[in-house]
């Protein structure tokens, strides 16, 4: 329903208010639109070394155009014809920033039908960001309901992070291992997360070298425990052993490679194995989907087995848990939709499915094995005559092995612009695993979803140990 206030319905002092928080894809979209291609805009080397900050900076009228917005959709709204604007820019907007948005109606013509309005920008340090006074010409008639003209655009604003982040945070810290956070991503990573109040981090490496790293950055890191330790190997098994002693209830992986922290992982007796085959989640929040979609395992099982399938979508339906969809659809994908003995990937679908009809599985709704395209697209289901409850409204994508899943996870994140956040399942803590690749808010989402599932895990213990009294 679309609507605005017209100039006889607004009064001195009324306010309009909005909330938003700058991401990378704004920073893209506002670029590419305006063609303001500044380098410091989009990357954190240049950021770094023309403005001496250590975080992209967004485009200084993207804070113009949300008031421009709050205008145009809130105070008046719809009809809304701009006069004048005068803007002053007080503080950069930094990537992650959340900005409260105000306009304030100051005066009112009646003789040519225009208001005057005060309009801010802060954020969340509440310092100012951009102040300015708007005049406009205000609609003189209410709009008639003739439906939304947005309805045929299929593109979203990615906030599933944002919510995910503003939802966890609200939870205690969660007392995380870094492992080895000797970059300036991974140590930067760990600090902003713990700024977030996502985790409490217990950094693990060489003291020396992390200490020198965060005074190159000019990071305080006084507050946080240290753990000293030669090497990245003595690392990785410091940081493994103070999760096993409950010191930690999570683990980040820093500037070490992937099989240097699970080789510490991995062993029976020190590491942090369950009964569970380890598998790696990833929470994408793509553009074009409505829903957060989970890809698993496209970083850990190469070929895995229908065991190993079945440790994998446990893990993620376990996941889905954590992150509040109590009843995941889980499609399991393979290249057609239809059982075909001379495709391994579509026997397994079928036996996946009647696996979780005998209770083997439970807490999700399973089918397959769908074609990607059906998995997602209600459209292409019905084309092909498929009668499914997952079928076009998929949670989780159950892939057939890690070259798809990778490929898939790849593609979305590079053509079709997604978000992503990734852990790894199946052990005894969450495992937070970074690539130097990955955007801050990449970094933040994982630790989100690794804050959410350790304190779901917390939550579980608290009632299993309750029930055995």
């Amino acid at each position: 329903m679309i609507a605005n206030k017209t100039f006889d319905e607004i009064e001195i002092g009324q306010r309009a208010n909005m909330e938003r928080v700058l991401t990378k894809q704004d920073i893209e979209v506002f670029g590419l639109l305006s063609g303001d291609m500044n380098p410091t805009h989009f990357s954190d080397e240049y950021a770094q070394m023309l403005l001496d900050r250590h975080k992209l900076v967004g485009h200084s009228m993207w804070a113009g155009t949300l008031i421009t917005s709050l205008l145009g959709n809130d105070l008046p709204g719809p009809g809304t014809v701009y006069r004048t604007q005068s803007f002053e820019f007080h503080h950069p907007v930094e990537l992650g920033d959340k900005l409260r948005i105000s306009v304030t109606v100051t005066g009112k013509n009646r003789q040519d039908g225009t208001v005057q309005l005060d309009c801010r920008a802060v954020n969340q340090r509440d310092e100012p960001v951009i102040t300015g006074v708007a005049t406009v010409k205000a609609p003189t008639r209410k709009p008639t309901d003739a439906g939304s003209p947005y309805v045929t655009m299929t593109m979203h604003r990615k906030a599933a992070f944002n919510k995910l982040i503003d939802y966890v945070k609200d939870f205690p810290r969660i007392p995380t291992a870094v492992c080895h956070p000797c970059s300036k991503e991974a140590l930067q990573g760990a600090i902003d997360a713990a700024k977030t109040n996502l985790i409490e981090p217990i950094l693990v490496g060489p003291e020396a070298k992390i200490r020198q790293l965060a005074e190159s950055m000019n990071l305080d890191i006084g507050a946080y425990r240290l753990v000293d330790a030669l090497h990245s190997h003595e690392a990785a098994a410091k940081a493994v052993a103070l999760c096993r002693s409950g010191e930690a209830e999570a683990l980040m992986k820093g500037s070490l490679h992937t099989d240097e922290l699970l080789g510490a992982v991995v062993p029976s007796a020190t590491g942090l194995r369950t009964e569970r085959r380890i598998s790696h989640v990833f929470v994408m929040d793509v553009p074009t989907y409505p829903r957060p979609l989970f890809i698993t395992d496209a970083a850990i099982n190469i070929y895995p087995t229908l065991e190993d399938k079945v440790d994998i979508v446990k893990n993620a339906i376990l996941l889905a848990h954590a992150l509040n969809i109590p009843q995941p659809r889980v499609a399991i994908l393979s290249a057609v939709e239809t059982i075909n003995p001379k495709i391994p990937s579509t026997i397994e679908a079928a036996a996946l499915c009647k696996m979780a009809d005998r209770g083997q599985i439970v807490g999700g709704i399973l089918d397959g094995p769908l074609a990607f395209d059906n998995a997602v697209s209600k459209e292409a289901a019905l084309i092909k005559g498929i009668n499914s409850p997952v079928a076009g409204e998929a949670d989780i994508l159950l892939v057939p092995d890690l070259e798809a899943g990778n490929m898939l996870a790849k593609q979305m994140a590079y053509l079709g612009k997604a978000d992503s956040a990734g852990i790894v399942l199946g052990t005894r803590v969450p495992i937070i695993l970074t690539s130097r690749a990955d955007s801050a808010e990449a970094r933040l989402a994982s630790c989100a979803v690794a804050a959410a599932y350790a304190h779901w895990q917390r939550e579980s213990q608290k009632v299993k140990r309750a029930v055995a009294r």
